[in-house]
């Protein structure tokens, strides 16, 4: 033990006690998803506080000399029985009583559920020392260690910070019809059981309207469960507002709801108000689930078959490489989705998973912040197979269920998520998100960090071609932009059971009048034919600047591919907004096709005879002075491109070249100028050197230079970071640490340009790297969604693997039995090869 005193002393200097602000990573392996639950621990650097597994330990300790580790292990402890006769000493597990964590009666995270083992480990020789060796060792090697691990132990790790620490989702106010809630003395007196729905004679989900004491059911829910709706018929007919659900009221309390509200709320004089119809809350007990409780069990089975198509067929787990589930960390689902799908194509895989030895020899010394290091690291975690094991069973006492399950082990991809989400308004939360808009998301991330090497988002990128056509001159503008996703329109004047959707409306307009319960609802039925239609056939343009009449006029525009992507993306825009503007989604089954031809929608360019519209940007919108004046731009049109993320100067000449003609033709320039090398450079005008006003430096904020200069990075590399993420700071930040390798080669040259912009600004790039070939396309992956808005419900991906279509809903993962193909929101085709 003296010889590990020695080294201990030597290597004192290097261990740290984490301070507040530290990142410490005590969860997860930065390079693989080992935790302290799995075999061999995780060890975490006692100065970098970075966790290791055991196979990664070894490279840290020899890239970076660091010698101590903290090593922390837990064992999964033998689950205690739940039965209060158990004889065990030991209290029942209490069921969660309030929609929250970290809350009494919440959600409980189970921290006791593992035995945890800590010890410092010295590399190379791997000598271990526990707490009771230290007490042996010099008081100034004692005290330095202890303190370093009493700290690292307590800290909260960055996973668990990133989390929601404590939540209450039942918290309610009070009503504002509580306090002079008005009593109809009609003599009403209500049973202490027996009730009943004075419409449908329901026996269940009933509730009492305060204000007339009449008994009607609640709300029927969306899979058909519930009641007929009979007490909200009730307040549209007479406004009576509050009504407290029977079966929920206890000395305690109970369940009260404002429909006026819209809204659970609490009633200070609920034992008043039920007094006026008899009823004794001191003698009531509980004989309904209250709302929370059954929200609880909703929660508590989100994830499970139920939930999914599919729900009706025993699946048959599976297992292996490529066959890998992914936790939900809440919410996570469209992440979950569109990863699984994406490492089913061939460019990710080469790029991250077979070069994975090379990227991680390459990483920094924080490869936790490292772009590259986080998506290889998941790419192998889903294709290696190493985490597709079943998950242990989860010991609840009960009998072990003679169905397979599906569960796996899977992956947590805690420190992927907060990499790809980091300053992001929505990806950064655990809100429900738009799979579509996360896979843009991703895919952006992927072409900012691979410029200078193989870019796999490449199988994805398409040319589409726009010909406009002026009505009055009959000549014709050709464009080009970049796109990634097919977005496909759903005609509902298309669908084929019209008559069958005319009746259900009628029934349910009956229904609603009546009072009676609610029809089965009948989905639209669209030929998949008549989206492709829909999505070819020309737009009109009734605002469009015709540079030969220079006049605006009417213009007719067509969409076609100048190119076919290895890879097709179709988005069918299921998602709409109604006349209230409120967001909601088409119930709609559309027969997509296993296999698709898109040659007739190749753009065929230039016709022979046909005129072009003259190359000739609109007027500029100036003050009549002889000095040429800043433009006068639509505010309201920059302001929405900036929302959308593009560069403020783009967005200025995104207007200025388009006329002020709108949102539209503005958005269409963005598309088709994003790979311009001067593309965020600011607006020039005609006759000028520079913007009137501005010098390129000026729109940079100093004090946001001030900050990323305080980093330890240069004045050239923190102007070249604002620049890139229009001026803000958290996204330069996270720019910058992107691009470390690029920055930390800059040769700056005088003028503080880099010798790269110099040598670009002698010899523009060429214009954005397409693939080419026959539009064929076999279906290879969908993502479907079940909920009313992208904002809600879950997400589960069906991926076509060795001719067997397998499931992958989070940590489950099952052969698919009928995969629902008609009803999709996004289908990942790939082309096929003759």
């Amino acid at each position: 033990m003296a010889e590990v005193s020695e080294v201990l002393m030597s290597v004192l200097s290097t261990i740290r006690v984490p301070r507040p602000g530290d990142r410490v990573h005590k969860d997860e392996c930065a390079l693989s998803f080992s935790s302290p639950e799995s075999e061999g621990g995780l060890y975490v650097c006692m100065n970098s506080f970075l966790g290791f597994g055991s196979q990664y330990v070894d490279r840290h300790h020899t890239r970076s000399g660091q010698r101590a580790y903290l090593h922390i292990s837990r064992t999964r402890k033998a689950p205690k029985e739940d039965d209060e006769n158990s004889g065990s000493g030991d209290p029942p597990k209490k069921k969660p009583t309030r929609l929250a964590i970290g809350i009494e009666g919440g959600f409980n995270v189970e921290q006791e559920q593992y035995e945890e083992e800590v010890k410092v480990v010295l590399f190379p020789d791997r000598q271990e020392v526990t707490s009771d060796d230290l007490a042996t060792m010099p008081d100034v090697v004692r005290e330095r260690v202890s303190l370093a691990m009493a700290g690292l132990m307590s800290a909260d790790s960055v996973s668990h910070a990133l989390q929601v620490q404590q939540w209450d989702g039942e918290v309610r106010a009070v009503s504002r019809h509580a306090v002079e809630l008005k009593q109809l003395n009609n003599g009403t007196k209500i049973p202490p059981s027996g009730w009943r729905c004075e419409v449908c004679d329901l026996q269940e989900n009933l509730w009492m309207n305060l204000s007339d004491g009449r008994v009607f059911c609640g709300r029927r829910y969306f899979d058909g469960s519930g009641g007929n709706n009979h007490a909200l018929l009730h307040f549209q007919q007479t406004g009576h507002p509050l009504a407290v659900k029977l079966g929920t009221i206890t000395p305690d309390g109970a369940d009260v709801y404002s429909y006026d509200e819209d809204d659970m709320v609490l009633d200070p004089k609920l034992p008043e108000h039920l007094s006026h119809f008899g009823i004794d809350m001191m003698t009531m007990e509980k004989t309904e689930h209250t709302m929370t409780e059954l929200e609880i069990a909703v929660n508590q089975r989100v994830g499970e078959w139920e939930v999914i198509q599919e729900s009706g067929a025993t699946l048959r787990p599976l297992s292996g490489p490529g066959l890998t589930g992914m936790k939900n960390l809440g919410n996570s689902c469209y992440l979950n989705s569109v990863m699984q799908v994406l490492f089913t194509v061939p460019d990710f895989q080469s790029k991250y998973v077979s070069n994975i030895d090379k990227i991680f020899n390459e990483a920094p010394s924080d490869p936790t912040q490292d772009f590259k290091t986080q998506v290889a690291k998941l790419g192998y975690g889903l294709l290696s197979g190493e985490y597709s094991k079943p998950a242990p069973d989860p010991g609840e006492g009960s009998e072990p269920s003679s169905e397979p399950r599906g569960d796996q082990v899977g992956i947590a991809a805690r420190m992927f998520k907060a990499l790809v989400g980091r300053g992001h308004p929505e990806f950064s939360t655990n809100r429900q998100q738009d799979a579509q808009e996360f896979l843009l998301h991703f895919i952006n991330m992927v072409e900012r960090n691979c410029r200078s090497g193989v870019n796999p988002s490449e199988a994805f990128r398409f040319l589409v071609e726009e010909r406009i056509v002026c009505q009055q001159s009959q000549k014709a503008k050709y464009t080009q932009r970049v796109d990634y996703i097919l977005q496909l329109p759903v005609p509902m004047d298309q669908a084929t059971n019209t008559e069958e959707l005319q009746e259900a409306e009628r029934r349910r307009e009956e229904a609603d009048s009546s009072g009676a319960p609610p029809p089965a609802p009948v989905r639209a039925c669209i030929p998949f034919t008549a989206c492709m239609a829909a999505l070819s056939e020309p737009e009109t343009l009734t605002d469009f600047w015709s540079s030969a009449a220079q006049a605006k006029t009417t213009a007719t525009k067509t969409t076609r591919f100048a190119s076919f992507p290895d890879h097709m993306v179709i988005q069918v825009k299921k998602f709409t907004f109604g006349q209230d503007w409120v967001p909601k989604k088409l119930d709609v089954s559309i027969d997509v096709p296993d296999t698709l031809d898109l040659t007739a929608l190749r753009g065929t360019g230039q016709q022979p005879g046909e005129e072009l519209l003259p190359e000739v940007a609109p007027p500029p919108l100036m003050t009549p002075d002889v000095e040429v004046k800043a433009p006068v731009l639509d505010d309201s049109t920059v302001s929405q491109l900036c929302e959308m993320g593009f560069p403020l100067e783009a967005c200025r000449k995104a207007v200025y070249y388009t006329g002020n003609t709108g949102i539209d033709a503005a958005m269409n320039w963005v598309m088709g100028h994003m790979d311009d090398p001067d593309f965020s450079a600011p607006l020039v005008l005609p006759g000028t050197s520079s913007a009137p006003g501005t010098t390129p430096t000026e729109s940079i904020s100093e004090e946001h230079l001030a900050t990323i200069v305080s980093m330890g990075f240069s004045r050239d590399q923190a102007t070249r970071a604002l620049r890139a993420t229009s001026n803000v700071l958290e996204r330069a930040v996270d720019w910058i640490f992107s691009h470390l390798d690029d920055l930390e080669s800059m040769e700056v040259s005088e003028g503080g340009r880099s010798a790269a912009e110099s040598e670009g600004s002698r010899e523009p790039p060429p214009g954005p790297k397409v693939r080419d070939g026959p539009g064929k396309y076999e279906l290879f992956a969908f993502i479907s969604h079940m909920g009313t808005s992208t904002m809600c419900g879950h997400y589960v991906c069906h991926i076509k693997k060795d001719q067997q279509w397998v499931i992958f809903n989070d940590q489950k993962v099952c052969a698919s039995e009928k995969p629902p193909k008609d009803l999709g929101y996004l289908y990942f085709y790939r082309r096929v090869t003759e």
